[in-house]
């Protein structure tokens, strides 16, 4: 039933380059607790790539995180691997536009704009609205 870690090669060796790819590589020994609000974010999104998803789905992935750390998640999103969709429900309007290639944008529960990023950012409506552009 309990086996040495060496007899979990590949897993061993999975899980690293997972850490890796979310940054986290210098971090593999630390406890979770030992690491930032940011890392442990980090973590997550390395804990839901470990399954090798082909949707991966984001509710609020920045809240509650500092706006270097929000940029740091956000070019770490941007940079996953295009085989994982994302589905990301993000009200930091500069994020989602940062990281989605397609947007939705809902309010007061309506859809009011779809459709790629520059179009998206384009939109009168949403620029008034979302982007604080008065004169959209």
């Amino acid at each position: 039933m309990h086996r040495p870690l060496s007899a979990y090669g590949e897993l061993r060796k999975h899980a690293l380059a997972t850490l890796a790819a979310v940054g986290l590589a210098e971090r593999a020994g630390a406890t979770v607790r030992a690491l930032s609000h940011g890392e442990q974010r980090q973590l997550e999104i390395a804990l839901a790539l470990a399954g090798r998803p082909r949707v991966l789905l984001l509710d609020e992935p920045t809240a509650g995180l500092s706006s270097a750390e929000s940029a740091l998640l956000a070019g770490l999103l941007a940079r996953l691997d295009p085989a994982v969709t994302l589905l990301i429900i993000e009200h930091d309007m500069d994020i989602a536009l940062q990281i989605a290639r397609h947007v939705t944008v809902l309010h007061y529960g309506r859809v009011v704009a779809d459709g790629p990023r520059d179009q998206i950012k384009a939109n009168p409506f949403v620029r008034e609205i979302y982007l604080g552009d008065p004169h959209a």
